[in-house]
């Protein structure tokens, strides 16, 4: 059939967008597919030690049955009737085998300003890191959040990380799920420095280039909107040359710092949304995960403050869920029923739909609903979230989907696909 493009003009667009093309495709490689906890848990370093982890889930349990069981999260937080039993064993289940899944040592605002003693924490840190690692007891996920690359506290940030990083290297290999949390960024050059910082210890130790990779918290006005009026969030995404891993909003600092009043600093305030819609487009197709913040009424107290409590927590982990943050900060053992809860009633819920759909978009049945490309990668993610963190199994995957875990590997985002909703 005859065209009428010329070769020649062909060739000049090929010349025109190529380097459009790879900066695209450098800039926005799209989901790595990999695990993305579904929490991580903040603990002071100087009370951390190995074996933490188990204690957290010891002490979920013990709260769990002080408050009515299982049965009571579950309500608490709003399962529908129809889930609830095995939700409800979902959670146990989950305390018993995991209770962690992302652990951040914490040298920064959980820990204090202790001087130089927080080297001797540092390295004890490193140690018991270590031994858990050696045991094979250690959490999937699990790092250090030092103090920020500000003035004041820079100098000292800085030489924790080398002190942490240095003891741990110097003992046995890093830990393949290995965290680093740059907290309070208040600009683009932050970002940069940690890059610089990054590759001076991976020399220092002989890593492999772009082993060490770190999240950003958005903590400060300034990352939001920097004098200019542009999101430096999104300058800080690809300032740090494919080593940001994540964005994690700070609840209470970017409140505190809009001087929102203490009593109404929270996940839901409009002023965090406004923050997270703007990180979440900054990260689209980026592969950087985003991470909510926190909650600091804990399920402690009587048994009715304690269900109050989870339902609360449970409402917002489930907010946060419809919004696509899929990970957030827990500050407190009890606080995991609720998260897990929620968090597993959010995909078991949405499972039926979104396998069926999936399921007529490859053609194996008839669909009432006609999903674009798009749309079935985020229905594969979706379902490959349920399976990581163990609200869906393979079995009921394949038998409701007709798909396993390598389909949803191949139908989700994948690097260099550029930018995808999923």
């Amino acid at each position: 059939m005859r065209t009428s493009l010329d070769a020649a003009t062909r060739a000049a667009v090929e010349d025109l967008l190529g380097p459009a093309d790879t900066a695209l495709a450098r800039a926005y490689p799209g989901d790595d597919g990999a695990r993305q906890p579904v929490h991580t848990v903040y603990v002071p370093a100087d009370r951390y030690r190995a074996g933490l982890a188990a204690e957290w889930g010891a002490q979920a349990q013990a709260a769990l049955a002080a408050a009515g069981g299982p049965d009571a999260v579950v309500e608490a937080v709003g399962v529908p009737p129809g889930l609830r039993a095995e939700v409800a064993g979902q959670v146990a289940g989950k305390l018993a085998r995991e209770p962690v899944e992302d652990l951040r040592i914490d040298l920064e605002d959980g820990y204090g300003d202790h001087g130089d003693a927080e080297d001797e924490v540092a390295v004890a840190a490193a140690r018991a890191l270590r031994a858990e690692l050696d045991a094979a007891t250690a959490t999937p996920f699990v790092g250090i959040r030092f103090k920020s690359l500000e003035r004041p506290t820079r100098a000292r940030g800085l030489r924790t990380l080398d002190l942490f990083l240095t003891a741990l290297a110097g003992t046995g290999p890093l830990p393949a799920g290995l965290v680093l949390t740059l907290p309070k960024v208040t600009s683009v050059a932050q970002v940069t420095a940690m890059v610089t910082v990054c590759a001076a210890l991976e020399r220092a130790h002989a890593l492999p280039a772009g082993r060490l990779r770190f999240e950003v918290q958005v903590e400060t006005p300034q990352a939001i909107l920097g004098p200019d009026g542009t999101a430096l969030v999104a300058a800080m995404v690809h300032a740090g040359e494919g080593r940001v891993s994540g964005l994690h909003y700070g609840t209470y600092d970017y409140s505190a710092a809009l001087g929102v009043a203490a009593a109404y600093q929270a996940m839901d305030h409009p002023a965090a949304d406004h923050a997270k819609a703007v990180m979440q487009v900054a990260a689209a197709g980026t592969g950087v995960r985003l991470s909510d913040g926190s909650t600091n009424v804990l399920p402690v107290g009587d048994p009715a403050q304690v269900r109050a409590a989870w339902a609360l927590h449970g409402r917002l982990v489930r907010r946060s869920l419809e919004r696509g943050y899929y990970q957030g900060w827990d500050l407190h053992p009890a606080q995991l029923p609720s998260r897990f809860a929620a968090t597993y009633a959010f995909y078991r819920e949405g499972l039926p739909a979104a396998a069926d759909r999936l399921r007529a978009y490859l053609g194996h049945h008839e669909g009432a609903v006609l999903d674009e490309p798009a749309t079935a990668r985020a229905l594969a993610a979706f379902l490959r979230r349920g399976l990581d963190c163990g609200a869906v199994e393979p079995a009921e995957l394949s038998e409701r989907a007709g798909v396993g875990p390598a389909d949803l590997a191949r139908l989700a985002p994948a690097p260099g696909t550029g930018p995808t909703a999923g």
